[in-house]
């Protein structure tokens, strides 16, 4: 039953989304059947693994053109009023807690007036500013939940339900379709890329069952169920990061995801706590979200929240500084590092911003323009990231801190106040990094399972013309090229910024609109590095390349597609035929408006010279990394290690060369500072509490019980109880001598003792008497 509904807007939500969780079923009931029976059986495991994925995708798309519609006719019905949780809201002022009305006529006309205040005239003026010329209104989220356990008995003894259910809008709508894609895409690629593998049915088994981790997540309308898919993620992630185990660095690097990431679930299990608390004891997401737009929850509880749930979102989605584990998990199979960098794992903690985003805008404050943490931590991130792609030879781990890179991006976004460039961009990069991870596999396809650009790649663009062709549009579309995907998501950001004059927006961030620009420089000079260095000059290989058959080139031209056009759908409504066309339609799907359970938001205004200006970066650091490895491999292009770079010319460029070498000495720190400074003396303090403290114990227990042992047998046992039956022995047989004796068979002798017996007794008698 739809729990939900536009109720003022007499519009009923589509029947289909009762069956949304029929997409995570499917991909749960795949990993069931791969894993306990298709060997059984005798059934190839892709054979269940792909109509699996295929099917979810197809629903999935259902789903998402059913809200796409939904949401248009609620705005032309004109949105909904009231309370989406249907709950009685409590508005806290000065740290005391004051009623709201009562009645159900004053609280209507309150709640109104309330969406008015917050969501309408702000709204209006957000979307006049951006463009649209009126005011737009969404529906509330469709939950449909049933309880899952009671917490304290029930409900009408003080205790709470705790439900578990789908939640269906326009953020979870996108990551559905963009996570079965990508995964059915991966699938799809790995029965060439993984073919003839020790554990293929466990690899697409577990594949499986990371995709339907990821959706049960996505769909998640509590926040218990949201920990459950989150932990569930992390499994998965560490069994397939560490898919070859043999090999110690892979399960190392599957460890280390593992560990680093439950450093940031302490931070999620306190922040989901307060907001249990804060909230009125409930883990409604609904609920929890109207609780933080409607003042119920004090700014301060808000912020120290979004503190603690922050530390989830860097270690999940990689932010600076516990971003380390994340270029180690390319150990991975290639199409499991695709997953993890496009549409799961890294991307958890962006989808946790999203889908408690009035938490994060209200306590952090984001409509007033001051530098947040949020803001703050995706600035350094995205940069640090970027400088860090520039010093790695292996094309995977190059995409990877790409990633990390990119997630700064968003967190950035979010951080901001800009929600729909955030969520754009996690929607555009999907497409491109995983276009990007699945080109970097199909190249080490090619060179027999190497991906050392300098030593095993180079001119490769003879032998691949579809992977080369396909992983330059994705780098365009990664770097901010236009028309291709990425300008659009990454143009959004900075103008979300509000930095650049005339965008307008939440306010004035300088520090992450210039952060921004700096990575956005830095992105196309990294991408332009790892073109030239794999697919020109000459090959430097020792294998013979070639290109790939068409279950890996098939999903790799797909992808590509998506690159060149997916940005269409939030292009500005101004712009000639496409604005026409497709103008700020994502915006419009995804993005809540004048509703109860999300902060009105401002949209900055778009710049035609902010986006030359972008551009212009971006292409001037292309064409300068281009020009320096042209010059640098000039002299010998079968070179695998070249001289006469900055660094054999600067004693600074080779200090700052050794630092991203190092990766900024942070492994080192955690390892061998921390770590090893905690485990080296707490060893030897265990080792000297084992010898001197226990073994000490042990060594005088053992020593008092062999003296007791001794006493004991000595004195009780030889002494006392052999003594007394020793005693009770000889005399037994004294006595039997003595008796013997008087046995001796004559009848004169018996009939004496018996004469004298008679006398005795008659002598006692008389005596007596």
């Amino acid at each position: 039953m739809n729990l939900l509904l536009a109720a003022e807007a007499a519009v009923q939500a589509p029947a289909i989304f009762d069956y949304v969780w029929l997409i995570p079923a499917i991909m749960a009931t795949s990993f069931v059947l791969i894993l306990f029976f298709s060997k059984r059986l005798n059934i190839n495991p892709h054979f269940i693994g792909v109509p699996a994925i295929g099917s979810a995708f197809l629903l999935a798309l259902v789903i998402a053109f059913s809200w796409v519609g939904y949401n248009g006719d609620v705005s032309e019905a004109g949105g909904v009023t009231g309370s989406c949780s249907g709950r009685d809201l409590q508005v806290i002022e000065g740290g005391h807690e004051a009623e709201a009305e009562a009645d159900a006529g004053h609280g209507e006309e309150a709640d109104a007036e309330a969406a008015a205040e917050h969501g309408g005239e702000a709204d209006a003026e957000a979307t006049g500013e951006h463009g649209g010329g009126h005011e737009r209104f969404s529906p509330c989220p469709v939950v449909n939940d049933v309880t899952w356990f009671q917490n304290g008995g029930p409900v009408q003894d003080g205790g709470s339900d705790i439900n578990i259910g789908t939640l269906v809008d326009g953020q979870a709508a996108m990551l559905l379709v963009v996570v079965t894609l990508i995964s059915g895409l991966v699938h799809v690629y790995s029965t060439d890329y993984v073919a003839g593998d020790r554990r293929y049915t466990h690899y697409f088994a577990f594949l499986s069952f990371f995709t339907a981790s990821m959706l049960f997540m996505v769909l998640s309308s509590s926040t218990v169920q949201l920990l459950v898919g989150w932990e569930l993620v992390g499994v998965s992630s560490f069994v397939l990061i560490g898919h070859w185990w043999e090999e110690k660095d892979n399960s190392d690097a599957a460890m280390k995801a593992f560990l680093t990431n439950r450093v940031g679930d302490i931070g999620l299990l306190i922040g989901l706590i307060i907001l249990y608390f804060a909230a009125g004891k409930t883990f409604d997401i609904v609920a929890i979200n109207e609780a933080a737009v409607s003042g119920m929850i004090s700014k301060n509880t808000l912020l120290a929240a979004g503190l603690f749930l922050m530390t989830a979102v860097m270690s999940k989605s990689g932010q600076f500084v516990l971003h380390t584990w994340l270029p180690d998990a390319m150990a991975g199979p290639t199409p499991v590092s695709a997953l993890i960098h496009a549409a799961t794992m890294v991307v958890a903690g962006v989808y946790l911003i999203g889908r408690l985003y009035p938490v994060f805008y209200v306590g952090f404050g984001m409509d007033g323009g001051a530098l947040n943490v949020m803001a703050f931590i995706g600035a350094i991130t995205c940069v640090g990231a970027g400088a860090l792609a520039f010093v790695q030879d292996d094309i995977k781990k190059v995409l990877a801190y790409s990633t990390v890179s990119q997630l700064g991006y968003m967190v950035l976004a979010l951080g901001v106040g800009a929600y729909t460039a955030g969520m754009f961009h996690l929607f555009t990069h999907a497409i491109f990094k995983a276009c990007l991870f699945l080109g970097a596999g199909s190249v080490s396809h090619a060179c027999h399972h190497s991906f050392d650009m300098k030593k095993d790649m180079g001119g490769l663009r003879k032998f691949m013309p579809k992977t080369f062709w396909t992983f330059v549009i994705a780098s365009g579309a990664l770097a901010g090229i236009p028309p291709l995907a990425g300008f659009w998501s990454k143009d959004e950001i900075l103008v979300g910024a509000g930095a650049f004059p005339g965008t307008g927006g939440n306010g004035t961030y300088w520090m992450p609109f210039i952060f921004g620009m700096i990575a956005a420089g830095m992105t196309a000079g990294y991408m332009t590095r790892v073109i030239w260095l794999t697919f020109f000059g000459e090959y430097r290989g020792h294998e013979h390349p070639h290109e790939s058959g068409p279950r890996i080139t098939t999903p790799l031209i797909i992808l590509a597609v998506g690159a060149v056009f997916a940005g269409f759908l939030n292009v500005p409504k101004g712009l000639p035929i496409l604005g026409d066309l497709f103008g700020e339609s994502f915006v419009s799907w995804v993005e809540p408006a004048s509703i109860s359970s999300f902060p009105s938001i401002k949209h900055g205004n778009p710049s035609l010279w902010l986006a030359m200006l972008a551009t212009s970066i971006g292409l001037f650091s292309g064409f300068v990394v281009w020009t320096y490895y042209n010059k640098l491999y000039a002299k010998d292009p079968l070179a695998t290690e070249v001289t006469g770079g900055l660094r054999d010319k600067s004693s600074l460029a080779r200090a700052g060369h050794t630092l991203l070498v190092e990766k900024y000495y942070l492994d080192h720190l955690y390892t061998d500072i921390i770590a090893g400074g905690v485990k080296g003396p707490v060893a030897k303090a265990a080792y000297w509490f084992n010898q001197n403290i226990l073994d000490g114990i042990i060594n005088s227990i053992g020593n008092g019980t062999t003296s007791l042992g001794r006493f004991v047998y000595k004195y009780i046992d030889q002494g006392t109880i052999d003594g007394a039956v020793n005693a009770s022995g000889a005399g037994a047989a004294g006595s039997g001598d003595i008796l013997r004796k008087v046995q001796s068979g004559q009848i004169r002798q018996y009939a004496t003792l018996m004469f004298a017996a008679a006398a005795l007794l008659a002598a006692v008698f008389i005596i007596a008497v």
